[in-house]
């Protein structure tokens, strides 16, 4: 399908002239550089397409040579996006190595509760942490190229050998379980089997999915690219308009 067929483009307002040579305002670049994210109001509908990359910051800043995606950023921007009357959809594009764990299941919980239509892509990673945020969407997709590493819980620095800390990273480890289980088509039992598999990775435990590995194991909906998560989007939107009438 022709692009401009799949995202028809708006008429210019007032006969202002396009340029396409800059398709980005200055606005725009200061919300990418300083968020990851952009609202693209040039196409069908008004869109907000937000980034999740690197690993989540949670409580503890990480190192400025690390990539990083800070939570106390994408929090705020979904809820300006649920409330905000003039975007009608949200795009999330993920390529992460993992994270803090509260931080991560606290956007994936924002983003599960959302009105709005909410559409993933996963790229190149969905390490862990990411495995939530990704089916938190009401449609997800992924690149046949990306990977999704499913591994349980661990902690870096000083841990206590005792009874109690083992049974906290069990508590933990269900919390993310539940969560992936409740929003995706992976059972319980096989997303544990797949996180505790010794057999895999070299120095750890754990699984790798490719993109049709992701989705025949149901954690995904569907393998694809941009423009199937876009197409997926415009066409919930239209739903929504449509019940809305």
């Amino acid at each position: 399908m022709d692009n401009n067929e799949a995202y028809p483009c708006r008429e210019p307002e007032n006969d202002e002239p396009s340029d396409e040579s800059f398709p980005v305002s200055d606005r725009e670049q200061e919300s990418i550089f300083g968020t990851g994210s952009l609202i693209s109001d040039n196409g069908k509908y008004v869109i907000q397409c937000m980034t999740i990359i690197g690993q989540i910051e949670g409580h503890y800043i990480l190192s400025p040579r690390s990539k990083t995606t800070k939570y106390e950023h994408i929090i705020p921007q979904l809820i300006a996006a649920e409330q905000s009357c003039d975007i009608q959809g949200l795009l999330v594009i993920l390529n992460t190595v993992g994270g803090d764990v509260e931080a991560g299941l606290a956007i994936a919980e924002l983003m599960a509760g959302m009105t709005k239509p909410v559409v993933s892509l996963v790229l190149g990673g969905g390490h862990s942490i990411g495995v939530p945020i990704a089916v938190a969407a009401k449609k997800s997709f992924i690149a046949r190229s990306a990977t999704m590493t499913i591994h349980p819980v661990r902690m870096t620095g000083l841990m206590l050998g005792v009874p109690q800390a083992f049974e906290y990273f069990q508590r933990m480890q269900q919390r993310i379980t539940d969560f992936v289980t409740a929003h995706s088509g992976i059972s319980a039992e096989r997303y544990n089997e797949l996180a505790l598999n010794t057999s895999e990775l070299v120095m750890d435990i754990g699984s790798i999915l490719d993109g049709g590995s992701a989705v025949k194991e149901g954690i995904i909906g569907s393998t694809g690219t941009l423009n199937d998560a876009v197409t997926a989007l415009y066409e919930m939107i239209d739903e929504e308009k449509e019940k809305d009438k």
